[in-house]
């Protein structure tokens, strides 16, 4: 058992008071109780504690431990305990004994504390804490382990105890902690794996000794399918998909699942990019037949995740596009209510973007909106998209209309709004800033955070650029931008050029390098993105895209790059220049995850 115990000079006190006591005062006693001129700390300690003895008896009392004051530490426990009845000063008293070398009679008094144990959850908790603060960890252990035992409710600790053992180095405990099942601990696996991911993190070792441990509880009781997809979530930890899909098509197998925790598997390796994993995870449910009832659902899931992998794959080709293609109209043949579902949307989305098939992606909205079945928000949807892929033929006023009548059947919500953004942006690309401000303005309070930011930034682009009435270089930007829209990026580049030329010191010139950070990015260009980036936040730093400058920049070391490392860094950049932008939280998100997730 571990009896090193720790004095801590600044420490929360555990049995409760007031915190009024003079501020002056009780600062001078810390300061020299820092200095370790115990004897001047606890003359203005003792004064303390005269008027507010609740307030400042901890640390009245870690001084004088730190002191050395043995005798004058008991006196202060025993007076403590005579102003009320408190079983952890049993803690304190046992901490003087054994600073004393009294080994024996410091153990009787936590045995005395272990005694008072009585089902009181909150109560053992305050024990556990006591006991921690005192540096016997193995006593909080036993508190822990003594409540459950005799109380039936080990699953109440499975997180403090699992802790305390990882802290005391008995990781094999910990990991054992976590995987006793109990009634109904399959509704919180998911909380145990965040405690697993906390104990493990990314070692390499720890990872390799919670699957051994795993892997001998599963050979225990193989149909325990908990156990199963803990072993799973430890591959993927490690980055063993292959592994990971083996284990759940033998979990599929011996229960006769018809794919229940396959489709799981393919949806979490599509959600971390592992498409070909995900691929095959869809195949195996596939191949059980067209009668089983995870089949039609694999096939149009298999279709989503094929176009994720086609989307963030920088070297995908026009073959792996018609591919693509063949697999979503085969689909829609043998189920067309699919045609009322994001299936479509995706579909559209493929042939307008990747196809060059804007006609086709039309048609194939209007068969989603004419489709008996569609779901109103769907419609909301299919409509909104069509408007783009009007604007992307062209087809200005057809896309106006459009995004109006989205506008109004949608009128309270957040595609209305969208909708509504939308037109002002149309505005935009026309040239009618006017318009466009009055709607950006009420759009700047949208429920929709993307959407109020979005306005934001086109509301500022177009204020902070309108120099002596002079619209001639906006309304050129704005036309270059929808030319990039509608994929004509060689003209929109021309356009950007002569208004360098004829503007080299504009206010929208940060604005045209963001500009030209998307024509890049669209090509896969990322070396050219990235100093256009680089540009921005470097000159333009403290104008509003600065950023969105370097929050891109993070986004294309990590997505497209590969580059863990410079990912974090300019993570971290943005967090300590921008920490109002609006980018921080998702920056500190990613941070966490890539400081969790092992390297491949």
């Amino acid at each position: 058992m571990r009896t090193v115990m720790k004095v801590s000079l600044v420490v929360l006190c555990l049995y409760g008071g007031s915190v009024c006591v003079a501020q002056p005062v009780i600062a001078d006693a810390r300061h020299y109780a820092s200095e370790r001129n115990y004897d001047k700390a606890i003359e203005l300690y003792t004064q303390l504690y005269a008027s507010s003895p609740d307030s400042v008896y901890a640390e009245y009392f870690s001084t004088l431990l730190a002191g050395k004051k043995f005798k004058e530490a008991t006196q202060l426990v025993e007076k403590q305990g005579s102003l009320r009845d408190n079983p952890l000063l049993h803690i304190d008293m046992g901490s003087v004994y054994y600073m004393e070398g009294k080994y024996d009679k410091a153990k009787t008094e936590w045995e005395a504390v272990l005694q008072r144990i009585n089902g009181d959850f909150l109560f053992s908790e305050r024990m556990a804490a006591g006991f921690i603060h005192a540096g016997l960890e193995d006593y909080a252990i036993e508190v822990f382990d003594r409540t459950g035992r005799n109380y039936g409710a080990y699953y109440y600790f499975t997180g403090p105890l699992s802790k305390l053992y990882a802290y005391c180095g008995r990781l094999d405990k910990a990991v054992d902690m976590l995987l006793t099942t109990y009634p109904g601990q399959q509704v919180n696996i998911e909380n145990v794996k965040s405690l697993l991911l906390e104990l493990l993190g990314n070692d390499p070792e720890k990872l390799r000794q919670a699957q051994k441990a795993i892997l001998l509880r599963l050979n225990q009781q193989p149909e325990n399918t908990y156990y199963t997809d803990l072993l799973t979530w430890i591959f993927t930890q490690k980055n063993d998909w292959d592994q990971a899909l083996v284990q759940i098509e033998a979990l599929d197998e011996r229960n006769m699942e018809s794919g229940r925790s396959l489709i799981d598997l393919a949806r979490t390796a599509t959600n971390a990019h592992q498409y070909e994993t995900a691929g095959k995870a869809y195949d195996d449910i596939i191949s059980k037949g067209k009668d089983q009832p995870y089949y039609i659902v694999a096939r149009s899931e298999q279709l989503a995740s094929s176009l994720a992998n086609l989307i963030n794959n920088p070297s995908w080709t026009e073959a792996d596009v018609h591919e693509l293609e063949k697999k979503y109209d085969s689909f829609l043949v043998d189920y067309p209510k699919y045609y009322g579902m994001k299936t479509a949307s995706d579909f559209a989305m493929l042939e307008a973007k990747y196809g060059n098939n804007v006609p086709h992606a039309i048609e194939i909205l209007k068969k989603g909106i004419d489709e008996p079945d569609t779901k109103r928000e769907m419609t909301g949807v299919f409509k909104l998209q069509l408007g783009d892929y009007y604007l992307l033929a062209g087809r200005i006023w057809d896309a106006s209309l459009t995004y109006s009548q989205v506008d109004k059947e949608f009128k309270q919500d957040a595609t209305g709004e969208d909708a509504r953004f939308r037109n002002a942006k149309l505005a935009y690309y026309r040239g009618d800033f006017d318009w466009a401000q009055r709607q950006l303005t009420v759009l700047k309070s949208a429920t929709s955070e993307l959407i109020a930011n979005d306005a934001l930034y086109l509301s500022v682009l177009i204020t902070e650029n309108v120099e002596d009435s002079n619209l001639v270089p906006l309304q050129r930007f704005a036309y270059a931008d929808l030319l990039l829209f509608q994929n004509k990026d060689k003209e929109a580049e021309t356009l950007l050029d002569s208004l360098n030329k004829a503007y080299p010191k504009h206010p929208l010139n940060d604005d045209i390098l963001m500009l030209r950070a998307n024509i890049a990015l669209k090509h896969r260009d990322y070396v050219k993105a990235l100093g256009y980036l680089k540009n921005i936040y470097e000159q333009y730093g403290t104008d509003v895209l600065g950023d969105d400058a370097v929050f891109k920049t993070a986004e294309i070391y990590l997505d497209n790059l590969h580059q863990v490392d410079q990912a974090k860094h300019f993570y971290e950049q943005l967090i300590i220049d921008y920490p109002g932008s609006t980018y921080v939280q998702t920056a500190r998100k990613k941070l966490y995850e890539l400081n969790s997730t092992p390297n491949p």
